[in-house]
This record gives C-alpha cells, structure tokens and sequence, in this order.
C-alpha cells in the first residue's frame, strides 16, 4: 500500500502542477476550453489525491493526519477541495489559476518532509483523532481560499479593465462576499478544531488547556478572524480593510502550522 501511495503521490504532484500550468496559459491566451480542462486536471488530482491518503491511512492501520507530511498532504486536498466547491458554487472557475500556486506550493512543502510511516503516541490513540485534524484541514482550506480572494479583490482595481477580466474575475463586491463567506466556514471547522482539542486533551493529559504553542496560535488564529466578523457584522467593515484583514489572518495560520512546528516545539509538534 505504501508503493501504491508513493505512485499516487507523485502523480498527484503532476496533476497539480500540470494544472497550475493550464492555468496559466489559459490567463495568457485567453482560450475558454483550457479553464474547463485546467479544473477538470485538478479534479482528476483531488480524487487521485483521496486515493493517496486513502492507501496511506491502510498502510498505517491509521489515520494519516499525525506527521508533517501527512498533515502538509491533507492541507492541500482541504485547499483543493474548498476551491473547487467555492469555484464551482460562485461560477468563479478562473479562481483555480489563483489557488493553484498556493496547492503547489503546499503539496511541494509535502514532499520534502519524512514520510516515514511511525507508530502513533498512545496520548494519540484517540478516536478524536479524525475529527479533530479533519477539520482543521477544511478550516484551514477555508481560510487559504479566503485569502486567494482577498488578494485577487486587492488586485482588482489594478487589472485592466477589458471583456477577459471582466467575464471572468467577478465585481469586488463578489469577491468580498466570496472571502467573507469562506472566513464564515473557516471559523466555524476551526472552533470544532479547538473544542474536540481541548475535550481530547482533558482526556489524554488531564487539561483542557494547558497554552501549549500550537494551542496558543490556533486560539490567536481564531481571535484574528473573529475581530474580523465582529468589525463586519457589528461596523460594517467591507472592501479593502476586510481583505487585508483576510489575508493576515491567513499568514497567522501559516505560522500555527509551520512555524510553530519549526520554531515552537511542543506537545503539538511532529515531523
């Protein structure tokens, strides 16, 4: 199963980058049949990418969630999977051209850890387990697509204004009710993240919280984003100050995943 994995591994490597590159020549060229082709490449990734994870979590006799590279791989099917549902839902297809890098970038990230398969703590024997990563991941896919149109709405007023960009890249207040509505989702899975951690912590260490760093981040994380909908929803925030805000938010969940596990060890940390 761990060759099966390896094989799928690489070849979701390829379906990534292949499509970030369709992507790429579609914004260049301008030919509606590569964006239908690009996501469908994508997609045929994802589900490629499932049936790694898949055959990874059968080698272990596990969930694969526990390590740097397994957590890496399944934040990239999360940013997958949220961008396609989030393309397809808003008929925003042009936003995989934007996604596209970040996944790469990520999955990238995956394939330089150790992806050795290790025995689980017993603190971590936990049926927690899944629920526990399992939405970490979408929240933090959530928060990654936020971030993409948040940036792609900070750009907007810059693209020329012509027919291309103006079929494909939606008004910027599209675009904000896109990112506002992908924080939305992000910050409902990572307040499940939170709470099954601290239940699952009461029952491994006998604490719910003990301000562990990767404890400390995720709750710094969630704070960012909860100003975000409070200054939304109580003030009225919208536009440009919303996306930065977006954004930072982002950078914040970037650290809690890999620089705390680089430069804060802690009971969190894996490699």
């Amino acid at each position: 199963m761990l060759k099966a994995e390896s094989t799928l591994f690489y070849l979701v490597l390829g379906c990534y980058f292949l499509a970030m590159a369709i992507h790429f020549v579609f914004l260049a060229i301008r030919k509606e049949k590569l964006s239908k082709l690009a996501l469908l490449v994508q997609l045929v990734g994802l589900i490629l990418h499932t049936a790694a994870i898949v055959c990874r979590g059968i080698a272990a006799g596990r969930l694969p969630l526990t390590n740097q590279y397994e957590f890496a791989t399944s934040f990239a099917w999360g940013l997958c999977l949220v961008s396609l549902i989030f393309a397809r839902r808003f008929k925003f297809p042009v936003l995989g051209a934007f996604v596209a890098p970040l996944i790469c970038l990520i999955i990238g990230y995956a394939a330089f850890q150790n992806r050795e398969v290790r025995d689980l703590m017993s603190t971590l024997r936990s049926n927690w387990l899944g629920f526990h990563v399992s939405t970490a991941i979408i929240s933090y896919g959530s928060f990654g697509v936020s971030a993409v149109v948040s940036a792609i709405f900070l750009f907007r007023g810059r693209m020329r204004d012509d027919h291309f960009w103006g079929q494909h890249i939606p008004p910027r207040e599209k675009l904000d009710a896109i990112s506002y509505r992908s924080v939305c989702l992000g910050l409902l899975f990572l307040t499940f993240t939170i709470l099954s951690g601290a239940i699952w912590a009461e029952q491994a260490w006998g604490s719910y919280w003990s301000w562990d760093p990767k404890e400390t981040w995720s709750l710094i994380t969630w704070i960012i984003y909860a100003i975000y909908l409070h200054l939304r929803l109580g003030r009225g925030w919208r536009g440009k100050s919303a996306a930065i805000f977006a954004v930072v938010g982002f950078v914040a969940v970037l650290f809690t995943y890999v620089g705390v596990n680089t430069l804060l060890p802690g009971v969190h940390s894996y490699r």
